[in-house]
C-alpha cells in the first residue's frame, strides 16, 4: 500500500511538474504580436501591435502607404490612432512619422471588452480614416494567453515595407468583371482616306525647295510654300517662257474683245465676229490665270492645299519635273486606319467585334481603339484568292505619336465572357513557359502561385486558376520580389512591438 502512494505521489509530482513547466513555458514566451493589413480607396494600412491588455501599454509599428500608380510612403501629416470600446474611447496622436511611412504609436486600454481600433490621415492633401473591427480588449495577460493560438510557421515570402517604397511598387484585389474572348492577330496602320493630298506639279520645269518645310515631318498651313518651279534655261516646256507668252496672247484677246464689245453696238462688226472674239479671250484669261497663279519671277510657287505635315517628298533639288509629277505627301494626321487581318476560322465572330487593343512594333505602348475614338468601318464578307485572311477595318484618332504604316499586334475584342477573373498582364511572371503571380498575404507577406490563363487583350488577361476573388496581387515590383527572394538578403527592420 505504502509502495503504491509512493509510485502516485511520485507521477503526481512529475505530471504537476510538466505541466507548470508548459505554462511556465508559455508565459515567458509571452504573447505574440497580431498584424492587420487594410485598404482604402487613397492608403493602406499595416500594422503590427501586441494584445490589448487593460492597464499595459502597447506599442503599435503602423506603416502607412499612399495608393497611386506607385505605392509611396506617407512622409508628413498626422495620424490619430483611436481605441474605442463599450462607448468609451482613449486616443493619441503623432504629427509627424518616425521615418518615412512608419509612426509609432501606443495605447493604454482602460476598459476590456470587443471594441475597434480607428486610424485617421490628416495631410495637406488628403483625410482619410481606416479601422479594424471586432479589437478584443483583454482583463489580463493571464487572459489573452489563454486565447492566443498557436500558428504554424508561414512559408511566406517576406517582404518589407522599406523594400517596396525604394522601387516602383502596386498590387490590386483581384476582381470579377466583364471581359471579351481576344483574337490576337497582325494589322497595319493607314492613313484614312481623305486625310491625305498628293502636291503635284502644275508645270514643266526644274524643282527648287523653298526652304526646311520641305523636310519630312515640317508641319505646315494651307497656302504655304513647299516647291517654286523655274524654267531655268529649258529650251522648251519653260515655265517662264509659257508665262511670258499666256500673258501676251491675254493681252491682246482681252484688247480685241473690249474692241469688239464696242463695234458691236454699233453693229459694225457682226454678233457671230464678237462672239468668237469673246470665246478666245475667255480661254486666253483662263489658260493665263492657271500660269499665273503662285507665279513670282523665279517661277511658279507650289503650295500646300491643307493643314498637315508633310508625310513624304518624291522629288529632289533641282530636278526636271512636268505637269502633273508628284512631288510630295501632305497628311491631315487626324485620322487613322488600323487594318487588321483576321484568319478565316474567326469568320463567324467577326460581325460581334466592335474594339480591339493594338501595339506598334516600334512602341510598346497599349493603345485602345476605344480611347481613340475608333469604331469599326468593315469587315470582309469572304477571303481573297491572294490571302487567306479576312480583312477588319477600324477608323481611329491620330493622337500623334502612331506612325501611318507601323506592323501593329493586334487583340480584337469579340464575344463577352461574363464574370471573368482578370489581372494585369505585367503582374505576371513568366518561367520556363509557366507563369506565376505574387500575391499580398499580409502588409510585408507575399505567396508565388502558378496560375493558368485565358484570353488576354493586351493589358490584362484572364485568370483560369491559382488566384481567388479579393487577393490583393503585385502589378509593380514582382520582379523585384523575385530578385530578394533570389538573394536571400533582408535590410534591418526597425518594428517596435
Amino acid at each position: 500500500m505504502n509502495k503504491f502512494i509512493s509510485s502516485l505521489t511520485i507521477l503526481t509530482f512529475l505530471f504537476g511538474g510538466c505541466v507548470g513547466k508548459q505554462e511556465q513555458e508559455k508565459h515567458e514566451h509571452g504573447l505574440e504580436p497580431l498584424s492587420y493589413t487594410l485598404y482604402s480607396d487613397k492608403s493602406e494600412v499595416f500594422v503590427e501591435f501586441k494584445p490589448l491588455i487593460v492597464g499595459s501599454a502597447s506599442k503599435f509599428a503602423a506603416h502607412f502607404t499612399i495608393l497611386g500608380e506607385y505605392f509611396l510612403p506617407l512622409t508628413e501629416g498626422s495620424v490619430t490612432i483611436s481605441l474605442i470600446v463599450n462607448g468609451k474611447g482613449i486616443k493619441q496622436i503623432i504629427d509627424t512619422p518616425s521615418v518615412p511611412g512608419i509612426y509609432h504609436l501606443s495605447i493604454n486600454p482602460t476598459t476590456a471588452g470587443i471594441g475597434k481600433l480607428v486610424f485617421n490621415i490628416k495631410t495637406k492633401n488628403y483625410i482619410d480614416e481606416i479601422t479594424i473591427d471586432n479589437i478584443k480588449v483583454y482583463a489580463d495577460e493571464k487572459t489573452a494567453l489563454a486565447e492566443q493560438h498557436e500558428e504554424s510557421g508561414s512559408r511566406d515570402i517576406t517582404y518589407l515595407k522599406e523594400q517596396a517604397w525604394k522601387v516602383e511598387f502596386a498590387n490590386v484585389p483581384v476582381k470579377k468583371q466583364a471581359f471579351s474572348n481576344i483574337i490576337k492577330t497582325s494589322g497595319q496602320i493607314l492613313s484614312a482616306p481623305g486625310d491625305e493630298i498628293i502636291v503635284t506639279a502644275k508645270a514643266n520645269g526644274i524643282v527648287l525647295f523653298t526652304g526646311n518645310k520641305t523636310i519630312i515631318g515640317s508641319e505646315v498651313n494651307s497656302e504655304t510654300a513647299l516647291f517654286t518651279i523655274t524654267g531655268g534655261d529649258l529650251a522648251e516646256g519653260n515655265i517662264d517662257a509659257n508665262y511670258k507668252e499666256a500673258k501676251a496672247n491675254y493681252e491682246k484677246e482681252k484688247a480685241d474683245y473690249d474692241r469688239a464689245k464696242e463695234l458691236v453696238k454699233d453693229k459694225i462688226v457682226s454678233e457671230k465676229y464678237f462672239q468668237d472674239t469673246k470665246l478666245k479671250f475667255e480661254n486666253a484669261q483662263t489658260l493665263f490665270g492657271i500660269i499665273a497663279k503662285n507665279y513670282s519671277a523665279n517661277g511658279q510657287i507650289v503650295t500646300s492645299a491643307i493643314n498637315g505635315f508633310v508625310k513624304n517628298v518624291f522629288v529632289t533639288e533641282r530636278q526636271f519635273v512636268e505637269a502633273g509629277t508628284p512631288l510630295a505627301t501632305i497628311s491631315k494626321n487626324k485620322k487613322l486606319i488600323l487594318q487588321v487581318n483576321v484568319s478565316q476560322k474567326h469568320f463567324n465572330n467577326l460581325a460581334t467585334i466592335t474594339s480591339a487593343n493594338f501595339k506598334t512594333t516600334d512602341n510598346e505602348k497599349i493603345y485602345s481603339t476605344q480611347e481613340l475614338n475608333g469604331k469599326v468601318i468593315s469587315y470582309g464578307k469572304s477571303a481573297s484568292a491572294n490571302s487567306p485572311f479576312i480583312p477588319v477595318t477600324f477608323e481611329i484618332d491620330n493622337t500623334g505619336d502612331i506612325i501611318s504604316g507601323s506592323v501593329a499586334e493586334v487583340y480584337l475584342k469579340s464575344f463577352p465572357i461574363p464574370d471573368a477573373m482578370v489581372i494585369p498582364v505585367s503582374s505576371l511572371i513568366e518561367e520556363q513557359g509557366n507563369f506565376f503571380v505574387y500575391v499580398q498575404t499580409e502588409g510585408e507577406s507575399f505567396q508565388k502561385r502558378e496560375v493558368k490563363l485565358g484570353a488576354s487583350d493586351g493589358l490584362k488577361v484572364q485568370v483560369l486558376s491559382g488566384v481567388a476573388e479579393g487577393e490583393r496581387i503585385v502589378t509593380k515590383g514582382a520582379y523585384q520580389i523575385k530578385l530578394s527572394t533570389a538573394s536571400g538578403t533582408l535590410p534591418a527592420h526597425g518594428h517596435e512591438h
